[in-house]
């Protein structure tokens, strides 16, 4: 979807809005300084930024709908990764040229119609799949699809997205929706 040049441009913008963040500036402070952008940052987009440190998770925020420009969320998201995931203690100036930016943007996402649990595992395309589940009830979770590499069983995928929305693992609700959408990752 988006051409090798581009893909440098969104990870010099989300770099840089970490960057600046670390250094004290505002989000609002931090939009000014891109003020001109190509067409593809003004397209509204849902996106996720990972920060890594080595092999760990420094922090990972994003948006699972699509209803700002892709330059806005991008910026959001990742001066949440670096300074407001609770997770993590905020992301240090000390600490910005020892990590690993992930960028995943979103396709829109996709109600999957599953009858049950079995219906839904085998509906489930490991690697290629991200997946929501929402209960209806304030249970809501999402895995990327980059999760399948530390869980690339269908059956030990969904337990866990269930644990992190506060399900039981043996509960299948009948309000239970099942959305899924696809990712393009670079770092």
């Amino acid at each position: 979807m988006y051409s090798d040049n581009e893909k440098q441009q969104i990870l010099a913008l989300t770099k840089s809005a970490i960057q600046m963040a670390v250094q004290g500036r505002t989000e609002q402070q931090i939009l000014c300084q891109f003020s001109q952008e190509p067409f593809y940052l003004t397209e509204v987009r849902a996106c996720f930024i990972s920060l890594h440190k080595g092999s760990q998770l420094r922090g990972c925020i994003g948006s699972l709908d699509a209803y700002r420009p892709l330059k806005e969320d991008i910026v959001h998201n990742a001066v949440s990764a670096a300074l407001y995931d609770r997770r993590f203690p905020p992301l240090t100036e000390a600490e910005f040229d020892s990590i690993t930016v992930e960028v995943s943007i979103l396709s829109p996402v996709m109600p999957m119609h599953v009858r049950d649990e079995a219906d839904l595992l085998n509906q489930l395309q490991p690697y290629i799949d991200g997946l929501i589940i929402d209960d209806g009830k304030g249970h809501r979770a999402t895995f990327l699809p980059q999760v399948w590499k530390q869980l690339p069983d269908k059956k030990e995928f969904l337990s866990h997205l269930k644990k992190k929305a506060g399900l039981e693992n043996s509960e299948w609700p009948k309000s239970l929706q099942c959305l899924r959408y696809h990712c393009e990752v670079f770092q």
